[in-house]
């Protein structure tokens, strides 16, 4: 005889805390509503010591102070009992990955490891009450007519949501519960405010994706070989940092553009990044070189060559990484050229130091016979900087990308039809998208180049 099968039970959470992550802040409150699929069986709610002081403006959203907590259980003595009314249910919240990430971080702190199917009412009411004007608790409760007593305390936002939930479960009629349920689902990881049917759609292809925020303002540019699969991949796991879940509220929909090979998508991402400066973009915004080579005209008319730090006003000759690599590179021009040794500066580097290399003269030399030492000297850089093209596959049959470096630097990059008539180089170049690039950029082309000599056009 079969067994029969198991109702599924629920476990509607709010918590109210001392600030907005779990890496670093602690639950002032909790209430937990047990409902078994129809209606609340079971309620509980308790203030929690957080042992630390409250925040003024957590305070004043919800009205816990320090002296309501100071006589309250610490978590650890709650945790056994938390555990109990959490464990085989299914955990619901408003948010729900708010809730989660500080009830299982407080439970792995004192011993407890506990993971459980999550339910979030924002993704629920997006799918089965599409269009409302907002999804917050208050505001969706004031769509619905659902009472909403007790704001920003846990036991009031429990009661709400836990209203909400049933109502939810009632209107469902396509079944978007089982189905977000299901455990190959990844509705539950998706930031609350992003909608399911994006994700969805979604390529598995080369490219770059932005992630948008309520205002439709870019907060985050990525790439991808596979862009679904690295989106899913920011949204998966139990990840407490504080820039996480800051980022995750912030996400509302995503768009992307498909590349034809990774260093088109790399070079796309680089510029995306220097043009919109997305606050969650770190890592490429620290490839900026720091050193370079400098040029600029003393008040006397003299044209000066200068190592040091990088500023945007600095007509830069050429840019390096590191301050040595701009010194071997000037005392080369100063070998090369037979340039004063006092009309370029070295950064910190001693001066002495340099004495061997050009003795200095009594003399400053003659301001127009240096100034057109200089001009040579700039000429030999420029020319030692090739012009090329990579010519690679395109993002569909009958397509090449290219990457088009003048002088060595980028000039343009895009796509060219074979349906496209070009007779010259001169029109290749016309047909592609200028652009821009910074140091790192040209640091990809040029190991491309070197990997790949087979997709190199000399121009």
């Amino acid at each position: 005889m079969s067994k029969k099968k198991k109702n599924t039970e629920y476990a509607i959470v709010d918590i109210e805390t001392t600030g907005g992550n779990a890496a670093s802040s602690r639950i002032t409150e909790i209430a937990i509503c047990i409902h078994n699929g129809r209606e609340v069986t079971r309620r509980y709610e308790t203030l929690i010591n957080p042992e630390r002081d409250i925040p003024p403006s957590i305070v004043s959203l919800t009205g816990i102070t320090n002296e309501m907590v100071e006589d309250a259980p610490p978590f650890p003595c709650i945790a056994d009992e938390v555990y109990e009314l959490l464990k085989d249910r299914v955990f619901v919240a408003h948010n729900v990955n708010f809730d989660y990430s500080f009830v299982r971080h407080e439970l792995e702190e004192v011993g407890i490891e506990w993971t459980a199917k999550k339910l979030c009412t924002v993704r629920m009411a997006r799918r089965i009450r599409p269009g409302l004007p907002s999804y917050s608790l208050g505001k969706l409760c004031a769509s619905l007519g659902i009472p909403l007593s007790n704001r920003h305390r846990a036991g009031g936002d429990a009661e709400a949501t836990a209203i909400l939930f049933s109502r939810l479960l009632e209107w469902d009629e396509g079944q978007a519960v089982p189905d977000m349920l299901k455990h190959c689902s990844k509705e539950q990881q998706l930031p609350p405010n992003l909608p399911r049917e994006q994700y969805e759609s979604l390529p598995e292809r080369n490219g770059v994706y932005y992630f948008h925020n309520q205002a439709g303002k870019v907060v985050y540019v990525g790439k991808a070989r596979n862009i679904k699969k690295r989106v899913a991949q920011h949204f998966t796991g139990h990840n407490i940092n504080p820039q996480r879940q800051h980022f995750m509220r912030h996400i509302y929909s995503i768009s992307y553009e498909i590349c034809a090979t990774e260093l088109m998508a790399l070079l796309l991402e680089c510029m995306e990044i220097k043009r919109h400066w997305p606050p969650f973009n770190r890592a490429l915004k620290r490839f900026e070189p720091k050193y370079g080579l400098v040029l600029y005209e003393d008040q006397a008319g003299y044209k000066r060559l200068a190592v040091g730090r990088l500023d945007k006003r600095d007509k830069c000759v050429q840019v390096c990484n590191r301050e040595y690599e701009s010194v071997v590179l000037l005392k080369e021009l100063m070998f090369r050229f037979a340039l004063d040794q006092r009309l370029c500066s070295f950064g910190q580097v001693r001066e002495n130091y340099f004495g061997a290399v050009h003795p200095s003269q009594d003399t400053m030399p003659e301001k127009e016979a240096h100034n057109v030492l200089v001009d040579q000297a700039l000429a030999y850089l420029a020319q030692e900087k090739k012009s090329f093209a990579i010519l690679d596959k395109g993002r569909e049959p009958g397509e090449k990308s290219c990457i088009w470096v003048e002088r060595g630097n980028l000039y343009a990059m895009g796509y060219i039809s074979q349906d496209t008539q070009i007779n010259t180089l001169e029109e290749m170049k016309d047909s592609l998208k200028r652009c821009y690039a910074n140091h790192y950029m040209m640091q990809l082309i040029y190991d491309y180049a070197n990997r790949y000599p087979n997709k190199i056009l000399e121009v």
